[in-house]
């Protein structure tokens, strides 16, 4: 279950920032007809409560075939409007000048992306990775829907120490230790770019 979880997780949280990152440098590098209201509409996608799409994923998951699958856990969640927002923000106070250096060197937009802009972003990125990974791992609603007949994942596996009989709350302690240990090592990991994303963030 661990493994399992940590898998969904990760993937989550990597391509979420992968699109974060596309969507972002969009939104904050280039002009284009519509600019403002299509960030305002992909913004305000954060705010629709995530009740009110439950049942369409649901139908769109089942017809797919894709229930008791941690696919169908992930599929729905890929890009995240919360990591565009925030990412949108350090791209903007990103130095236009090395951007505009790079492109006169002849790097085309995407090697600008990857090779210049992207490096610079790293504490950005790992304090959001993070966030993200934990948004993930913490998920419990969405999974315990999809796999109602499973308990590939941590998130549904706990309650399966709940029963009818009585509830295993040893087990269940234990469980529940077990799956912190994961967010404490990467955050014990990562931490060094969190807190060099917080310093930087006061600087010009």
């Amino acid at each position: 279950m661990l493994a399992n979880t940590f898998g969904m997780a990760l993937t989550l949280a990597v391509s979420q920032l992968l699109v974060a990152i596309l969507a972002s440098y969009g939104f904050a590098r280039w002009d284009f007809a519509g600019k403002k209201a299509l960030y305002l509409l992909f913004v305000g996608s954060w705010l629709v409560p995530f009740q009110v799409t439950m049942i369409p994923n649901y139908l769109l998951v089942s017809q797919m075939g894709l229930l008791n699958t941690i696919t169908g856990v992930v599929i729905p969640q890929l890009c995240s409007a919360f990591a565009v927002m925030m990412l949108r923000q350090h791209l903007e106070a990103f130095p236009k000048d090395l951007v505009d250096a790079s492109q006169m060197d002849g790097r085309s937009s995407w090697r600008t992306l990857w090779e210049v802009v992207v490096p610079n972003l790293r504490p950005a990125l790992a304090a959001l990775g993070i966030m993200l990974f934990i948004s993930a791992w913490n998920e419990y609603l969405w999974p315990s829907l999809i796999m109602q007949k499973s308990d590939a994942l941590i998130q549904v596996g706990i309650r399966g120490f709940l029963g009818a009989e009585g509830n295993n709350w040893g087990a269940i302690m234990a469980a529940s230790s077990l799956a912190c240990l994961p967010i404490f090592l990467i955050y014990i990991f990562l931490q060094r770019y969190v807190v060099d994303a917080f310093v930087r963030s006061g600087l010009k």
